[in-house]
């Protein structure tokens, strides 16, 4: 298929032994909101969205200069396609067929999104692209990050007239491995994150448990009810409203980090969260068939992360709806099993559907 017109290149880069120019596609619709996407990490770059008065606003954080995604510059999962694993496997250790396997512990001790050089600092190939549509391909080896197996995965997106982004991902393995796909946009539907944080935001959560965390963010193997706490968004609720709460939780990951169990038994025509902005009047509301979404409320943004048009990101002035598996799933066998074994096919969906109100 030919590819879309609109396609940049930034300079060449030696990464992972080889050099390449990193592209941006944009993706458009018959409503006119936008969507660029790098192959540089399947990375989304922007989200233009139309606001309560129909002007344009940029929803995502990012980076106005494709070398700014690079890990040299900024070691960060804006708009990124996860994988191997997203979130926390503990220790970096997984179990498959009895055999140990000792993953990077990039974090607090933990495997954190895929290691040390997961696929959002890779290159994705591209296999289709047209106005409103991009595959993406990852093809990792066998004991990449650790991981068993040699994987090809894809990644799609879709920009439909209803504003509504489509993300369909994909996987097959060679040998039996754990695969746990997610988009991890930080959203800030005022599309101004220097002058407003998420904190006045409305969020709702389809959820009535959630899955807690020790103080280094891992989860405990619990699932403990909402009710009567302040991971409570079963009513739409403002986001600062109770996050500096006296709760163990909300000290534990400095705020909202964590995976809330979805009452939507993996029906992806059900919200499963919404999130509404009144300074721009934008809406998004979150589909999937995934069994939970992790809720990132941009406690580690400090302003030292400089994005598009000079912007300081600073404390909360995003938040991340990551659709998956719950974490470490590979040492919590009475969680849904994120296990893919040669001859199937994992399969995960998400939308991020925009409107007004």
């Amino acid at each position: 298929m030919k590819k879309f017109a609109f396609v940049l290149t930034a300079m060449l880069v030696l990464f992972s032994c080889k050099e390449r120019e990193p592209q941006l596609f944009i993706l458009s619709n018959d409503s006119g909101m936008k969507v660029s996407i790098t192959d540089f990490g399947g990375r989304i770059v922007s989200m233009e969205v139309p606001d309560r008065e129909g002007e344009l606003r940029d929803v995502v954080l990012g980076f106005d200069d494709l070398k700014d995604y690079y890990p040299e510059r900024n070691k960060t999962d804006f708009g990124a396609t996860i994988g191997r694993y997203a979130n926390r496997i503990k220790d970096g250790i997984i179990t498959v067929d009895g055999k140990q396997y000792q993953l990077p512990r990039n974090n607090y001790g933990h495997c954190l999104h895929g290691g040390t050089l997961g696929w959002q600092y890779n290159f994705y190939d591209v296999v289709e692209v047209s106005s409103n549509q991009l595959t993406l391909r990852m093809d990792p080896p066998d004991g990449d990050q650790g991981f068993p197996g040699h994987v090809t995965a894809y990644v799609t997106f879709t920009l439909g007239n209803d504003n509504a982004l489509d993300i369909r991902y994909e996987a097959t393995t060679d040998a039996p491995t754990y695969i746990n796909m997610t988009n991890h946009s930080y959203f800030n539907l005022s599309g101004s994150p220097f002058a407003y944080d998420v904190c006045g935001d409305a969020l709702w959560l389809n959820a009535s448990a959630y899955t807690p965390v020790d103080d280094t963010f891992m989860t405990t193997g619990e699932i403990l009810p909402v009710d009567g706490t302040p991971m409570d968004f079963r009513e739409p609720k403002l986001i600062g409203l109770e996050i500096e709460s006296d709760f163990e939780q909300l000290h534990n990951a400095h705020g909202y980090d964590h995976n809330w169990v979805l009452d939507t038994a993996g029906d992806d025509t059900v919200p499963a969260a919404s999130l509404w902005c009144p300074v721009s009047g934008i809406e998004l509301k979150v589909y999937t068939d995934e069994p939970g979404i992790q809720v990132y409320s941009g406690n580690f943004l400090d302003g030292s992360v400089i994005g598009k048009e000079g912007a300081a990101y600073g404390f909360r002035s995003a938040i991340c709806l990551e659709t998956q598996h719950f974490p470490d799933s590979p040492n919590k066998p009475q969680w849904p099993s994120a296990l893919l074994r040669p001859g199937d096919t994992y399969t995960s969906h998400c939308v991020f559907a925009f409107g007004v109100r």
